[in-house]
């Protein structure tokens, strides 16, 4: 236990000491040295080891004794409520889903409640907006507001989990939720009428946000057609999602906000409907990703904290994050981080994972502008086999609204060790600002096998390489195509 304590007290102070070529108030120096294999496995264990596991009484709920039934006729919103409240209530255990198929509303979890689906259950939530009311605390691309409930939601409650090999199914497709979104050049959801979708209501929460306007005064839910994400744990500690399986989500899967010790376990995120990225952790802390597959319509994992001024009003980075022993499919990219990104981002750690799609845009992408801002540092990859990619890797200082703003990215320390590409376009697209370059970029031991189109790096201080191939050509530093 005091292991733990000191670890998670001072696990961000030790990564910033210790680790070649990274920054911090003392250190502004950045050593071209290869990031040994040692030196990853210590401090990725370190983050590993940080985070706090659940831990439940062995006491079961099986929902079908609060007058549950898995017919895909009955309603059962009431009998899940009433499970989940008796167990919260006799000091928490599992909430058991049996087989079967059980038609819901909103979910929502409570401190020492583990919804546990067995073998052949599942969940379809029913695709009426209305039953998703009244409106809860939530946040939706980085901004806070009031909006519709998520699917299955919990907030500042403390030891939750869903576990199980069963099925969420979120009940959204080409006609339903999804159509919100609106017109979109990836558009396969059916067309909206009179305007029922929603860039209005996006457009006036944006600016409600940078205007200052209380949080509880954004009222967003009926008639502003923002799609609520499928698992949102909203200011809570210690959250386990394992084993699930989860499909046609409204919007982002999984989704933890302000949430520590965070572990997303062998989930299969497998939903290609519009913004359906697979486990979006924002402005977390201690955050476990392993053994899952990512196959979606947007990016498979995306870190985050914060849009904009919302972001830098809570200015809470996600940090201190390990994702390992992971399968990437379809999606927007592989392993991304922003691009809400004000709060920052650093200590992320990733290895053993693979890619490979002919619609996997991209692998490794930052992304901001100078109106999201950030500080993103101390970012660490090894062995990582990509095979089919459009762009290995991403850094784009001009993502959406480009370099119209006054908060210029800052991104430092990027170390890349063992990375294998069978397929790109891109090996580099990479776009700093001249006035704050990305600095600091290491790779080493990487293989670009086919290649397409010619790098594009722009503004990048201290870019070193080291034993770093395109096809059977060494690659040099110099040799880079750079502004």
């Amino acid at each position: 236990m005091l292991r733990r304590q000191f670890l998670k007290s001072t696990l961000s102070l030790c990564v910033l000491a210790a680790l070649p070529g990274c920054v911090s108030q003392s250190n502004k120096s950045f050593a071209a040295a290869r990031f040994s294999q040692q030196q990853f496995e210590t401090l990725s264990n370190a983050v590993l080891d940080s985070v706090a596991q659940t831990s439940f009484p062995d006491k079961d709920f099986n929902v079908q004794a609060f007058g549950a039934l898995g017919d895909k006729q009955h309603d059962n919103t009431l009998a899940f409520a009433n499970a989940i409240e008796a167990c919260f209530i006799a000091g928490g255990g599992r909430v058991v889903v049996p087989a079967g198929d059980y038609l819901t509303g909103p979910i929502h979890l409570k401190s020492n409640v583990n919804l546990h689906l067995a073998d052949n259950s599942t969940l379809f939530f029913i695709p009426e907006p209305e039953r998703y009311l009244p409106a809860v605390l939530t946040r939706w691309e980085g901004v806070e507001l009031m909006g519709y409930s998520p699917l299955i939601y919990a907030y500042q409650q403390e030891n939750i989990a869903i576990t199980g090999n069963g099925l969420i199914h979120g009940g959204a497709d080409n006609d339903t939720w999804w159509p919100w979104k609106g017109p979109h050049k990836e558009s396969h959801w059916s067309a909206v009428k009179d305007n029922k979708h929603q860039k209005a209501g996006r457009d006036q929460l944006f600016e409600d946000a940078e205007n200052g306007v209380p949080v509880e005064k954004r009222m967003y839910a009926q008639g502003a057609y923002l799609r609520p994400p499928m698992i949102q744990t909203y200011a809570c500690k210690k959250v386990l999602i394992e084993g699930v399986t989860l499909t046609q989500s409204p919007f982002w899967l999984i989704n933890p906000v302000m949430c520590e010790d965070v572990t997303v376990r062998n989930v299969t995120c497998r939903s290609h409907g519009p913004n359906n990225d697979g486990c979006d952790p924002e402005s977390c802390n201690r955050v476990l990703i392993e053994g899952c597959t990512f196959d979606t319509g947007d990016d498979c994992i995306a870190l985050k904290s914060g849009r904009n001024a919302d972001g830098r009003r809570l200015n809470l980075p996600i940090q201190n994050v390990l994702v390992r022993n992971c399968k990437m499919k379809d999606g927007h990219g592989g392993m991304v981080i922003g691009s809400e990104i004000s709060g920052g981002a650093r200590n992320i750690f990733m290895h053993d994972c693979e890619m490979s799609s002919p619609e996997l845009e991209r692998a490794i992408r930052i992304k901001t502008n100078s109106v999201r801002g950030g500080l993103i540092e101390n970012i660490y990859i090894n062995n990582v086999q990509i095979g089919e990619v459009r762009d290995a890797i991403v850094i784009n200082f001009y993502y959406e609204e480009g370099d119209a703003g006054q908060f210029d990215p800052q991104v430092r320390n990027i170390h890349i060790n063992k990375l294998t590409v069978e397929n790109a376009a891109h090996a580099f697209f990479i776009k700093g600002f001249e006035r704050a370059p990305i600095v600091g970029i290491h790779l080493s031991d990487c293989h670009f096998k086919n290649v397409k189109l010619p790098n594009i790096v722009e503004h990048v201080k201290h870019f070193t390489l080291d034993e770093v191939f395109i096809g059977d050509m060494p690659l040099l530093a110099k040799d880079l195509v750079t502004a």
